[in-house]
């Protein structure tokens, strides 16, 4: 194929890539602005809020690892388009939720369309870019903008359209989304590149989705029950005995959804612990903001999604800088000067009060994107360059399913922090904040020390 050839098949992959990935991610935080209305509508808590948020990440995290594999296996593009399809088919069914119970089982759907697309939008992605690591950076700076600027829209979109119908149209509006993402997926070649390795993890898998599963309820639960609840006692026991167990079938399977060697590359494990606190922090704190700018400040649906735009807008040019600088200096700077950018936006939510005037949220409101706009493209570049190209819808879901696990986390720990009392919310901001600030620092830290200033490099050969 020749160069133009090439460019041309690149761009319309990363079209594809970065569009699913976007729908993915808005789907993270479009739902935040309706909270309050699903819980007036569906006659639900805060607990059961936690759940419509974490439903969708729980079970987009715990499955992003075995759909990752099956991308690497049956094919990326096959796997991306029976998610998209997926994806659809829950929106409609979230759409039509009587009760919290149904809506929580079709965000927990989403989550599955999400779990497919995810890992092989970057699997196509690497695979198409594999041929050199410049262009491969700037592919992952323009998708890693998609997704970064979705979840910043989402708000926007939700408030926009609940001003105009109801709370079902977030899920609704899905529907031709999903139509077009269809079509421009076919319109991207098949990975060459497939793997033939062992038997589906089943244990794995079981005991992945029983310890992620535990330790969200864990969280969840623990406030409005109490920690000697029979229920929160099963779930502490629940991840004790399946977190070892699943590391212990994973490292002697010969296939395994989680490849502890990856963890040997160099830059991979702390790019991974720095996806964590990213996605911890930045989801549970937009949850709260959702609550404390309508419970607090007692804007609209609409009102609130404007009051993210400044976000949106950081996202997408801090994002496709990154992917440039990354491809000339290497990840470690960018990370080290994310993380401290996103830590100092989140100290800036404890000037705070109940009656703080929106101008002084502007400033956290741009560097917060930034911050993760900078570091989110070097910490991916870094994953991907650490494995074998065959293995990028693996190492992907690696990445993710640590990510969207983390953020399930950071909605049950904040929210809980705020409870049912808007008297609360404010104390709950504030605390998080700090506890934000401080895993910043720490993966501010690991990513100096860690992560190679060089240029990124070939894939690491772990045996």
């Amino acid at each position: 194929m020749d160069q133009p050839s090439a460019r041309h098949s690149v761009a319309r992959v990363t079209t594809a890539a970065s569009f699913g990935f976007a729908l993915v991610q808005l789907d993270v935080t479009i739902v935040n602005v309706a909270l309050p209305r699903i819980a007036t509508d569906l006659h639900t808590g805060v607990a059961g809020l936690q759940w419509v948020v974490d439903a969708y990440a729980l079970a987009f995290a715990v499955l992003l690892l075995s759909l990752g594999y099956l991308g690497d296996r049956l094919g990326a593009r096959k796997v991306f388009l029976g998610g998209m399809l997926a994806f659809a088919l829950a929106s409609v069914l979230c759409g039509c939720a009587t009760n919290a119970a149904m809506l929580i089982v079709g965000r927990m759907l989403q989550g599955v369309g999400a779990a497919a697309m995810l890992p092989c939008s970057l699997a196509l992605l690497s695979h198409a870019t594999a041929h050199e690591h410049a262009l491969r950076a700037r592919a992952v700076g323009w998708w890693t903008a998609a997704g970064s600027i979705s979840i910043a829209a989402g708000p926007i979109i939700g408030g926009v359209l609940m001003s105009m119908t109801t709370w079902r149209s977030i899920f609704f509006v899905n529907v031709p989304v999903c139509a077009v993402g269809i079509w421009l997926a076919l319109r991207v070649p098949e990975s060459e590149l497939k793997t033939k390795r062992g038997r589906f993890d089943l244990p794995g898998q079981l005991l992945a989705i029983l310890a992620l599963t535990g330790l969200t309820m864990t969280v969840i639960e623990v406030h409005p029950l109490g920690v000697m609840h029979p229920l929160v006692l099963a779930c502490i026991a629940a991840v004790l005995v399946a977190t070892p167990l699943f590391l212990w079938v994973e490292s002697r399977s010969a296939a395994p959804m989680l490849p502890l060697r990856f963890f040997k590359a160099p830059g991979f494990g702390v790019a991974v612990i720095y996806g964590v606190v990213v996605n911890m922090t930045y989801y549970g704190v937009v949850f709260l903001l959702s609550l404390y700018l309508q419970r607090v400040h007692g804007y609209s649906a609409l009102r609130t999604g404007l009051a993210y735009l400044p976000l949106t807008a950081t996202f997408f040019g801090v994002n496709i800088f990154s992917g440039w600088l990354v491809g000339r200096m290497g990840a470690r700077w960018p990370m080290v000067l994310g993380a401290l950018i996103d830590g100092a936006g989140f100290a800036l939510f404890l000037l705070l009060g109940a009656s703080s005037p929106y101008l002084l949220m502007l400033p956290a409101f741009a560097l917060l994107p930034a911050g993760m706009g900078l570091g989110v493209p070097a910490m991916t570049t870094t994953v991907l360059s650490a494995v074998e190209k065959h293995a990028a819808g693996t190492a992907s879901g690696v990445l993710n399913a640590a990510r969207q696990a983390a953020g399930a986390v950071g909605v049950a720990l904040f929210g809980a922090l705020a409870g049912d009392r808007n008297d609360l919310i404010v104390g709950g901001l504030h605390t998080s904040a700090i506890i934000s600030v401080a895993l910043l620092l720490v993966a501010a830290m690991l990513a100096f020390i860690y992560i190679s200033s060089a240029h990124p490099a070939a894939p690491h050969r772990s045996k």
